[in-house]
């Protein structure tokens, strides 16, 4: 039996809409140029000296490179501690933040659970209203917390966000596997854990990436809860450093390179590199993950 093949033609699009594209790509040029732009900025001023920064406005690239503005905070050690802090606060906060939330997400994709709207209500009213600034603090200070890296962890052990992303995603997948698993005779942490959270690794991973860069760029939980300088995170550090550094401005001139704009940037970079190291193998997974889980309520 013969088959006919069909022509496949081209699609002709009009006038209005070819100036549309045009528009279109042109304005998403110039917000991509708009948002790149400080980041290339910062990365300019970082390795170029104080007298090349100095002698232009728009910095496009380095007049004259100099890299000592990272040879002198790669010899802080103060820069180290506060990495060492931030790493930990990053790492050990997700940790916990993934626990709670995957645990307490998939119990509340239970149709079936007693008073589960309740639990979703309350958990969906402290989107909408908090105890505030000083109740919280009150309540980290009575638990013992105060100058320790718990109180940057503890505090936001659940963000209610990522736990309905979480949970709807979770209610999405086809009940059959875990019943399919109980008749095998899994247990529900088992089913969780073996079954559920190996085909939720999108929505999962991206959850994770929301929790690490929260940690990362925590500053405000740092202000109030730590008051020792060897517990400062990066950011506390880096905030340190930069005021430190403008009120050092009217000082002598043979400390102004130290003190200087390439050695801010060259702080700043250090502090979003792991970040952007990190994103690329998170970026498979997110559009389908943050997508996955967001529209059903």
């Amino acid at each position: 039996m013969r088959t006919k093949t069909v022509k496949s033609h081209p699609v002709k699009h009009s006038a209005g809409s070819r100036i549309f594209d045009v528009i279109n790509i042109t304005l998403l040029i110039l917000l991509a140029l708009v948002a790149f732009y400080p980041f290339w900025d910062c990365l300019v001023v970082s390795v170029s000296s104080l007298k090349s920064y100095l002698s232009t406005g728009v910095h496009l690239w380095p007049s004259e490179w100099s890299f000592e503005g990272y040879s002198y905070m790669i010899k802080n050690i103060d820069l180290w501690i506060s990495y060492a802090n931030s790493l930990f606060i990053t790492v050990v906060g997700t940790l916990v933040n993934m626990l709670i939330t995957i645990m307490a997400a998939y119990v509340l994709s239970k149709k079936d659970l007693k008073g589960h709207r309740v639990l979703m209500f309350l958990a969906v009213f402290t989107m909408m209203f908090s105890g505030g600034i000083i109740p919280t603090y009150i309540v980290v200070k009575d638990l013992h917390l105060m100058n320790s890296l718990w109180s940057m962890i503890l505090p936001s052990a659940v963000n209610t966000y990522n736990l309905i992303v979480l949970r709807n995603f979770f209610a999405d997948l086809p009940a059959e596997l875990e019943e399919a698993a109980l008749l095998d005779g899994c247990t529900d942490v088992g089913v969780l854990f073996r079954i559920m959270l190996p085909i939720s690794k999108p929505a999962v991973t991206t959850v994770t990436l929301f929790y690490a860069v929260d940690h990362w760029n925590d500053f405000f939980s740092a202000i109030m809860y730590i008051n020792s300088r060897a517990k400062w995170p990066l950011q506390l550090f880096l905030r340190s450093m930069l005021f430190e550094n403008d009120a050092a401005y009217s000082g002598s001139g043979e400390s102004l390179f130290l003190l200087g704009q390439p050695m801010k940037m060259a702080a700043v970079m250090m502090a979003i590199i792991p970040i952007m190291c990190a994103y690329p193998f998170f970026q498979k997974y997110f559009s389908k993950g943050i997508t996955s889980g967001a529209v059903k309520g």
